[in-house]
């Protein structure tokens, strides 16, 4: 397992973080000292993940938003740093998929899958780099192991994570002098709310549906969210511009 810094005094932002990998991630960060802003769609699930990382005896700040939208993505930023008075990580998690074949794929769909996935990481961190450069903070993009290879009815999605990974990689190298560290972890399939729900279009061809699924199964929730918080605290320090791939040998070969 992953170490974790200390982070007591240290804030944290978490998106998704009503459920999956948000809410884990946030638990890590809590276990570690992090006082937390909780951002999510879904206000119900915040207050839940609220009550679980209370325990920890960190302060909580719950900011349910939509991330598709770039204002309401800047406001977060700036809620979290009333809050608390300062930024140490930024952990953009959140992030939506929808299956289907390519022609018939809904334009509002892409749209909404780019605008979570990959513009609201952006604008999140745009907002939040010059509170992070203040306390040599984090970014944290989770992509995925669609940012390596092409997944059959994701086109949209893929897209996005792909994106979201060379984001990461150039704005590493942009502040490759500055004192901020900016990575991506990118997971393999995972037991969650997105997976319980996900619906496939009629007459998929479930041979191409297995090459992307992984012979060892999927990748537990817990791991993932400790390679996250490891990222997002010092005991990361090692890393920049880095994508830590945990997928149980989907994109070995």
């Amino acid at each position: 397992m992953m170490t974790i810094a200390d982070m007591h005094g240290e804030a944290a932002l978490v998106t998704g973080a009503a459920s999956g990998l948000g809410r884990a991630t946030a638990l890590k960060l809590a276990k570690a000292g992090a006082n937390l802003c909780l951002v999510d769609v879904n206000a119900e699930g915040l207050e839940e993940t609220a009550a679980l990382v209370t325990s920890s005896g960190v302060e909580v700040l719950v900011h349910p938003t939509d991330l598709s939208d770039p204002a309401a993505c800047t406001a977060a930023i700036a809620a979290a740093v009333e809050r608390f008075g300062r930024l140490d990580a930024l952990c953009n998690v959140a992030g939506l998929i929808y299956f289907a074949n390519t022609p018939e794929m809904p334009l509002e769909h892409y749209q909404r899958t780019i605008a979570v996935n990959l513009t609201a990481p952006f604008v999140l961190s745009q907002a939040a780099i010059p509170h992070l450069l203040e306390n040599s903070g984090a970014i944290v993009n989770v992509t995925s192991t669609a940012a390596y290879i092409g997944e059959a009815y994701a086109a949209a999605y893929c897209a996005s994570k792909a994106g979201l990974l060379q984001m990461t990689k150039a704005m590493a190298m942009e502040y490759v002098h500055k004192p901020i560290r900016i990575n991506a972890v990118a997971p393999g399939g995972m037991i969650t709310g997105i997976a319980m729900n996900m619906k496939m279009p009629e007459n998929v061809d479930y041979e191409l549906i297995k090459r992307f699924s992984g012979m060892r199964g999927t990748v537990e929730v817990d791991d993932v969210a400790a390679v996250v918080a490891h990222l997002a605290s010092d005991a990361g320090r090692g890393f920049h511009g880095s994508c830590v791939t945990i997928d149980a040998g989907i994109t070995a070969g």
